[in-house]
C-alpha cells in the first residue's frame, strides 16, 4: 500500500531521494519473484521502458517549465507533466497487479540527456527540447504500436493500445512547435 503511494508523491513532486529507491529495491526481491511468473520477460521490458521514459518525460517537462521562452514551449511540457503522470500513475497500478515494480528513478542514459538539456536557457532550450520530444515521441508510438500487437498479457496490451493515440498526439503537437521554434 506505500508503494503507490510513494509513486504517486514521486511522480507528482518528482523528488524521491534515490535513498528510499535503493531500500525498495532492496525490499523487493519477492515481488520481483511473483511477477515473473505473471509477465513475461518482453512484458517486463516493455513495463521498464514504458515507465523509464513516462518519467524521462515529467522530469524533463519540469526543467521545461524553468528554462523554456517561449510560452507555447511551456504549455507543451505542463501538458507532459500532467499526461505523462497520469499515464506512469496507470502504469505503476496495472504492474503493481502484476507483480512487478516501475523504476522510481531514471536509469543514466536518461540522467544525461536532463543533465545536458539543463544547460540550456531560452530558445536554445526550446530547439533542444522539442527536438527531443519529436525524437522521443517517435520512439514512443514506436514502443506502443509494437506492444499493442505483441505484449502477450492482455491488460498490459490494452494499456498500451488505450496510451497509443495520446502519444501520436504528443507527436504531432511536438512537431508542430518544433517548426515555430527552429527558426526563431
Amino acid at each position: 500500500m506505500l508503494k503507490p503511494v510513494l509513486f504517486t508523491i514521486m511522480m507528482g513532486a518528482a523528488l524521491l531521494p534515490a535513498s528510499a529507491s535503493a531500500q525498495q529495491q532492496g525490499s523487493t526481491g519477492q515481488q520481483a519473484q511473483a511477477g515473473d511468473a505473471k509477465l513475461s520477460k518482453s512484458d517486463r521490458e516493455f513495463v521498464e521502458k514504458a515507465a523509464q521514459g513516462g518519467l524521462f518525460e515529467v522530469r524533463l517537462g519540469q526543467v521545461a517549465q524553468q528554462r523554456a521562452a517561449s510560452p507555447e514551449v511551456k504549455r507543451f511540457a505542463q501538458r507532459m507533466v500532467d499526461d505523462h503522470s497520469a499515464v506512469n500513475k496507470r502504469l505503476a497500478e496495472l504492474a503493481q497487479k502484476k507483480g512487478v515494480l516501475v523504476p522510481q528513478e531514471l536509469d543514466q542514459d536518461h540522467r544525461e540527456k536532463i543533465d545536458k538539456l539543463s544547460k540550456k536557457t531560452g530558445t536554445e532550450f526550446d530547439r533542444a527540447y522539442m527536438s527531443e520530444m519529436v525524437d522521443d515521441h517517435e520512439d514512443d508510438v514506436e514502443e506502443f504500436e509494437e506492444a499493442s500487437k505483441e505484449v502477450k498479457d492482455a491488460d498490459l496490451k490494452g494499456f498500451a493500445a488505450a496510451t497509443l493515440p495520446q502519444l501520436r498526439e504528443h507527436l504531432a503537437q511536438a512537431k508542430q512547435i518544433q517548426g515555430k521554434v527552429k527558426g526563431k
